[in-house]
């Protein structure tokens, strides 16, 4: 069995109102100095397969595929 992380991130230039908002609220409750705040997303798969590059080519299609809306957003795979 393979552990992997694909963080899903919005492309630069993508406007972040949610990243925003977080940015706000985070000035708000007193903390200073924070700015440029981005959301993402982590999604954590375990495969059942023990070959790590079918894994990997497997979790790149899942990003194209599903997990991520590459017209927007850019993601990264890290298989452990």
């Amino acid at each position: 069995m393979i552990k992997a992380r694909v963080t899903v991130t919005l492309k630069n230039g993508v406007l972040d109102p949610q990243g925003k908002a977080i940015e706000h609220a985070l000035g708000g409750l007193g903390f200073s100095g924070v700015g440029q705040v981005r959301q993402g997303k982590v999604f954590d798969l375990v495969l059942e397969t023990a070959d790590r590059a079918q894994a990997e080519a497997e979790l790149k299609a899942m990003g194209e595929k599903l997990l991520a809306n590459t017209v927007i957003e850019d993601f990264t795979v890290e298989v452990e």
